[in-house]
């Protein structure tokens, strides 16, 4: 069902979503060291916040190298593939799962419970984003192949498949 007339962006909505989450992140960050937020600030917890802050940032991290260098995600756009393996065999989408990740754990480390909706925006947003772009071009690319894999994969949240 591939056709030769379109090719997916290589870089897809990823600029838009990126660009938009790491404005609002840098946002909420001034808001919280110029003090608007301190109503959220705990006082009691923070090393829970901090350590949940940091490994969030290393699942960040450590997905989107497993999707950017290990499975080379931009060479399969170009060559038109479908990858369901590896980081996009818990995922659909690791590269966005990544910012999700690292945005929120730099958020954790400031231990503003405030701060915390912001993940939830980034949510919706790349659902919102992925619904009308991305996934209506690859169900129209890779047909059945695609839907089946929509069926079996997480679009944002990592969860290992059974099988």
């Amino acid at each position: 069902m591939k056709s030769k007339e379109f090719r997916m962006p290589v870089f897809g909505i990823g600029p838009l979503y990126v660009i938009t989450c790491l404005i609002l992140t840098i946002v909420a960050l001034c808001l919280h060291f110029k003090g608007y937020l301190y109503k959220g600030e705990l006082s009691k917890g923070k090393i829970f916040f901090i350590i949940t802050g940091i490994l969030l940032i290393l699942l960040g991290i450590y997905l989107w190298v497993q999707a950017v260098i290990v499975q080379k995600i931009n060479k399969k756009v170009k060559e038109n593939k479908l990858i369901t393996t590896g980081a996009y065999s818990i995922v659909r989408n690791p590269v966005y799962s990544a910012f999700i990740f690292l945005f929120t754990g730099i958020l954790l480390l400031t231990a503003n419970y405030i701060l915390l909706i912001l993940p939830f925006i980034y949510w919706a947003f790349l659902t919102i984003l992925m619904k009308n772009t991305e996934e209506k071009w690859l169900k129209n690319e890779f047909g059945k192949e695609y839907a089946i894999y929509l069926n079996e994969v997480n679009r944002i949240i990592p969860w290992i498949r059974k099988k």
